[in-house]
């Protein structure tokens, strides 16, 4: 950078996300913040911004697994699982029979049922390659998944306290009903630490479904094997838990580094926020945007319904 000067949009950019970095910066403010900024300026590193999306959070996943237990995981693992397969099987059916009825374009279908049903935008973009979508259809799919996202992140916590949920409750909820792996540390983190625990659990075993979808889709659709993405970070994620648990005197640093994790949070939910400017959204359209609110919706309120009459 030197030797070119910096322009002021450049300079407000860094500042804010330097702003990140301070307790104040919760990351729904942060979120808030890239949302507004998004519509005053073009972002001037979008390039830059969304790679250090992707490495920030799973940079953030793995520290967080420095403040669980083994003992701990594997509970709200294995509470979520059923719930997980019914959850992603009934979703996935839902979106791709709604969006068909719809007339929406085929790969847009799939994308949005498998980021609603699995994990939001890293679905979409492990699945993209595979089903051969071009630039406008995957911007598309992740635009509408984000946004969903940024509402989610606000409306979960307040429906949360309403109905009085448990922190478990909270967690199992969120990590259900909210796509990205972003949003739901986000609006579980806000909701207690316990809350955060089942919801990263959770989400990430979810996260692992991208595997076996991705193989059906590949059969399907004639895509190649070489193309399917594994989310090698979710390795480091349960190592991480492992030596939390059984490293001699980790917990000196643990929580540093899960203090760490969430500030790399906060900066990842500025850098989402700056890429959801409205103008870009206008280019949804009414149909694919109706499609996936209307199978979030569904999956969101028969999640909570069926953990609401359930005891944990």
């Amino acid at each position: 950078m030197f030797g070119k000067r910096i322009s002021k949009a450049q300079l407000l950019y860094i500042g804010l996300a330097l702003l990140c970095l301070f307790p104040f910066m919760s990351p729904p403010i942060a979120l808030v913040v890239g949302l507004i900024i998004a519509q005053v300026i073009e972002n001037p590193f979008s390039d830059l911004s969304h790679k250090a999306v992707q490495w920030l959070l799973k940079i953030a996943v793995i520290g967080l697994g420095f403040g669980m237990s083994v003992s701990s995981a594997l509970s709200a693992g294995k509470q979520g699982f059923l719930f997980t397969v019914a959850s992603i099987t009934l979703t996935l059916s839902l979106g791709l029979a709604f969006g068909k009825l719809l007339g929406i374009d085929k790969k847009i279908i799939q994308m949005i049922s498998v980021g609603t049903a699995i994990c939001g935008g890293s679905a979409i973009a492990a699945l993209s390659p595979i089903i051969k979508a071009d630039a406008k259809q995957i911007s598309i799919s992740i635009g509408i998944v984000f946004l969903l996202n940024s509402i989610a992140l606000f409306i979960f916590p307040a429906i949360g306290h309403y109905l009085d949920l448990s922190q478990h409750q909270f967690g199992l909820w969120s990590a259900i009903a909210i796509h990205d792996t972003s949003s739901v540390i986000g609006a579980a983190d806000v909701y207690g630490a316990k809350a955060l625990e089942v919801a990263t659990t959770v989400k990430l075993a979810r996260a692992l479904w991208i595997l076996p979808i991705s193989m059906v889709f590949v059969l399907f659709s004639g895509g190649s094997v070489k193309k399917i993405k594994t989310p090698y970070f979710i390795g480091l994620f349960i190592l991480a838990i492992i030596a939390n648990t059984y490293v001699p005197n980790i917990e000196i640093v643990a929580p540093y580094i899960v203090s760490a994790s969430k500030v790399a949070l906060t900066l990842v939910l500025f850098l989402i926020g700056t890429s959801l400017s409205f103008s870009s959204l206008k280019e949804v359209g009414a149909k694919p945007l109706f499609l996936a609110i209307g199978v979030w919706v569904f999956i969101s309120v028969l999640s909570l319904v069926v953990i609401l009459k359930t005891t944990f």
